[in-house]
């Protein structure tokens, strides 16, 4: 019997021990899963933050994508109504009855001699009876060209490009900012 004592005793004593062990295993165990948590939900909101930030980003990123597209579709239509504009006002000048363009050529040439004396002389086919009797000039010829003139000196180093459009394109480039703001207030 004193050894059934003694053994049950070391069993008793290894029953504590190793109830005293699951103890503290379980309390770690706790403890590192209380940790792991801790570490999950910290992670968790440094993740949700920067996530934050990048859709904050992106939403910027869609709307400055967004304003610049509506500016470029806005510039795109100012800019075709401007071009319908320049060519309705080039078909319009270059419609003009004859008498207007003939009043006009004569002006150009009252100019032109100004710059270059006793210029040859080139015109739109048809268009060169407007200029008769016209005096300072060397010669007149007509061309296929658009309404306008173009004076050239006698060894054709200088020349004087006085068609409809080119003087429209000066015109309009001057004053596109005030033709804009008409336009478009």
């Amino acid at each position: 019997m004193a050894l059934d004592n003694v053994v049950g005793q070391i069993l008793e004593s290894g029953q504590r021990e190793a109830d005293h062990h699951i103890q503290e295993a379980e309390e770690e165990k706790t403890s590192i899963l209380k940790q792991a948590d801790e570490q999950i939900i910290a992670k968790k909101k440094v993740e949700d933050k920067e996530l934050e930030q990048t859709l904050v980003r992106m939403r910027q990123q869609e709307v400055s994508s967004a304003e610049l597209e509506a500016k470029r579709l806005t510039l795109n239509a100012k800019k075709q109504v401007l071009d319908l504009t320049f060519q309705n006002t080039l078909n319009d000048v270059n419609g003009l009855p004859p008498t207007d363009k003939g009043r006009i050529y004569k002006k150009i040439l009252t100019k032109g001699v100004t710059i270059i004396p006793n210029p040859k002389v080139y015109c739109p086919k048809g268009d060169s009876a407007l200029l008769a009797g016209v005096t300072g000039i060397k010669s007149l010829q007509e061309v296929d060209m658009e309404p306008g003139l173009v004076l050239e000196s006698d060894d054709a180093s200088v020349s004087l490009d006085y068609k409809f459009r080119t003087i429209l394109a000066g015109v309009w480039e001057k004053e596109l900012k005030n033709v804009s703001t008409i336009l478009f207030g």
